[in-house]
């Protein structure tokens, strides 16, 4: 019995995975990056660095005054 054919693994809507991406996709990752990654990453940087801050004086006292 023959065996089946080995099959591509590749997105369905994207037959070539190496195209070039068009106007409407770099749009769409644009508006992800500006809208949720920028503020996301902003929140984390700022609340590790609360958290650094925190430990710190936990550990060695506030600042003298």
């Amino acid at each position: 019995m023959p065996s089946a054919p080995a099959r591509r693994e590749t997105l369905e809507d994207d037959p070539d995975p190496g195209s070039p991406s068009t106007r409407q996709e770099e749009l769409r990752s644009f508006l992800f990056f500006t809208i949720v990654m920028a503020p996301v990453l902003a929140v984390l940087f700022v609340a590790t660095y609360g958290f650094f801050v925190w430990m710190v004086q936990l550990l060695f006292g506030p600042p003298a005054s």
